[in-house]
């Protein structure tokens, strides 16, 4: 998930409005793997990724949609684009 952070001017700042959320995602979601994946070095972006296994493909996209939406919800952030991809035990 790429995401915009609101009025944050330091990458202490950043911490401290991902952290939470991060945290909030696992409490919420204890079987999905979370951190954030991406814009390390800019302090009003920051990319979120979010890992699911589960037996059917349905589980985990209703799963990473659940995960979407209680992140989405933040009104310190903008979700600018999140996108989904399922591996099966044939792909490498």
């Amino acid at each position: 998930m790429d995401i915009l952070l609101g009025d944050v001017h330091s990458l202490k700042q950043k911490r401290s409005v991902v952290r939470p959320i991060i945290a909030e995602v696992q409490r919420r979601f204890p079987g999905v793997a979370v951190a954030e994946t991406g814009h390390l070095d800019l302090h009003r972006r920051t990319e979120i990724g979010i890992a699911v296994v589960s037996a059917t493909a349905a589980n985990c996209g209703a799963v990473l949609d659940d995960c979407e939406r209680l992140i989405a919800f933040h009104p310190e952030i903008e979700l600018l684009s999140a996108r989904h991809r399922l591996y099966n035990e044939d792909e490498d």
